[in-house]
């Protein structure tokens, strides 16, 4: 029987991340935690980096330098994959639904790494989170609305059972009322347990149901703490709050 994991030891820790696309620097040694069963905003302009970070600790994007470590291992080099089937699974900035395909069958290629025998009952989880995507199961995805489509896209994403949820802008195009309805789902994850780095131009909603908060400038975090004492914090009220 494996050891119980260390609750004081964060999920994920990055340090001195860099990244470069060619010659250009796109993060310049970037650190943090994400606790274990923690809700994390990463919040900045665009521009900052946030996607490019997220894209780097999914393994989409290659490491420059420094280190990622999850769950206790070095990940750093891992491959995309490995790095899905260890138990971080990223929802895409733009949400990238397969449009041609039907609800359920977008919903299943996220399960790639499950055993068959496991499918059906976190696709029932799914469905019973997002019960408009059990109404619209065999409707084409690309017929959706954007909020339905953003659904779709965490409901895919969950559907690998991960440890570790990258949320890159989800709010991206949508009325205030999907928005909403949005966020309320992820603080629902984040309150059954689900540890989450979430990534967000609206510093506001997302600060607002941060348990911690990062803020990336040019590729550099440069102020951290608390979700909420960051929306009280005036530098961040005059940067991204439009206060």
């Amino acid at each position: 029987m494996s050891a119980a994991p260390n609750q004081d030891v964060p999920l994920l820790r990055v340090a001195d991340l860099c990244t470069h696309y060619g010659r250009i620097q796109a993060l310049h040694g970037v650190s943090l935690s994400v606790p274990r069963g923690s809700l994390v905003a990463l919040v900045g302009a665009n521009g900052a980096g946030k996607t490019t970070l997220l894209r780097t600790l999914s393994g989409v994007h290659q490491v420059t330098s420094g280190t990622i470590v999850f769950d206790g291992a070095d990940i750093t080099r891992a491959r995309a994959d490995l790095r899905v089937r260890s138990g971080i699974s990223q929802v895409p900035e733009g949400r990238q639904v397969f449009g041609p395909m039907s609800v359920e069958d977008n919903l299943r290629l996220g399960a790639y790494t499950r055993p068959v025998a496991e499918v059906q009952g976190s696709l029932e989880r799914t469905y019973a989170m997002f019960p408009v995507l059990e109404e619209r199961r065999k409707q084409p995805a690309g017929t959706l609305s954007g909020g339905q489509q953003q659904m779709l896209a965490i409901g895919r994403a969950l559907m690998s059972q991960p440890r570790l949820l990258l949320l890159d802008e989800p709010s991206m195009g949508l009325a205030p009322q999907l928005v909403a309805e949005i966020f309320s789902a992820i603080v629902a994850l984040a309150k059954a347990g689900m540890t989450i780095l979430l990534v967000e131009q609206n510093a506001h909603a997302a600060l607002s149901v941060a348990d911690i908060g990062y803020v990336l400038e040019i590729g550099r975090t440069v102020m951290s703490g608390a979700g909420r004492e960051l929306l009280q914090d005036e530098r961040v009220k005059q940067a991204y709050l439009g206060m």
